[in-house]
């Protein structure tokens, strides 16, 4: 009896340590977020207060309050309704978001069903060089990807963000994965019953394979939502840049203002995981499958 006591407090002991494990580094993570809510809400003068030690010549520690003494939503009051130009560039994000998940569904998803399903000479070695473009970063192929939108007169406009993005192979890679849990038997099946190509794909294909889609979907908007590299590189104008390069226009004394900047800009991000975080889960079991 005592044995079995001591098996459940082992067991009680043991759960109680490993929630602990889970919820320390769930603070840690959140945390950065609590505290943009909170400078949300305070006053300049209280902000500036906490924080001047970091940007001034004091060595005196920073401190901080997860509760204001005085909040105000005097921050999201000027943003909302006194900042015309925080809305051109959030519409300049959606637009450009839209535009390239749109341009990646035309392109990316015929090209991963292809490879999924169409065991061709030369299919092989041709994903493969589809997962070497995929590793390299933005920074190797800037100049080249500069001098071919130079040459096509895109430079200053927001096809040069659209077009490359429209073109890349990661949603291929994601997408190709769902493709490929699709048994041979079935497709060989719609065949042989006459079905023809479209057909197969869109009762067979899609609704099997919307998870590795979906996914692809979901880490695009993530990636495009707060791309800086690229606006930077190719556009001058700064009426056309999205709402990422909004915030580090930002001084340090308008503190508050950037705080509301950037919980406003974390929103859609933030809805946007929390709908399609299911998805990602099965997108990253399909990026891992072998063939």
């Amino acid at each position: 009896m005592d044995l079995l006591r001591a098996r459940l407090r082992w067991k009680e002991l043991k759960k109680g340590l490993t929630v602990f494990l889970l919820f320390l580094p769930t603070v840690l993570v959140c945390m950065p977020v609590i505290l943009l809510v909170t400078g949300s809400v305070m006053g300049s003068g209280e902000l500036r207060q906490y924080l001047a030690p970091v940007f001034t010549d004091s060595y005196r520690y920073i401190s901080w309050k997860l509760v204001p003494d005085y909040p105000t939503f005097e921050n999201y009051g000027k943003l909302l309704f006194m900042t015309p130009q925080f809305f051109v560039l959030f519409w300049n994000s959606m637009k450009m978001v839209a535009c390239i998940l749109a341009g990646q569904l035309l392109v990316g998803v015929p090209a991963a069903w292809a490879f999924a399903v169409y065991q061709v000479k030369g299919s092989r070695a041709l994903f493969a060089l589809y997962v070497v473009l995929m590793l390299l970063p933005f920074q190797v192929t800037m100049l080249s990807s500069y001098l071919v939108l130079n040459r096509l007169g895109m430079l200053d406009t927001q096809y040069a963000v659209i077009l490359p993005a429209v073109f890349s192979t990661f949603p291929v890679f994601l997408t190709y994965g769902g493709f490929r849990c699709i048994p041979v038997q079935l497709i060989e099946a719609a065949r042989i019953d006459g079905a023809g190509e479209w057909r197969i794909f869109w009762k067979i294909g899609f609704p099997l394979g919307k998870s590795g889609l979906l996914s692809a979907m979901v880490l695009g908007f993530l990636e495009y939502w707060n791309m800086m590299e690229q606006p930077m590189a190719f556009l001058e104008d700064k009426s056309l840049w999205p709402l990422s390069l909004y915030l580090p226009e930002i001084t340090w004394a308008q503190a508050g203002y950037a705080f509301t900047a950037s919980i406003i800009t974390l929103i859609p991000a933030v809805f946007v995981f929390v709908w399609g975080q299911d998805y990602l889960e099965q997108g990253i079991i399909f990026s891992g499958l072998k063939e």
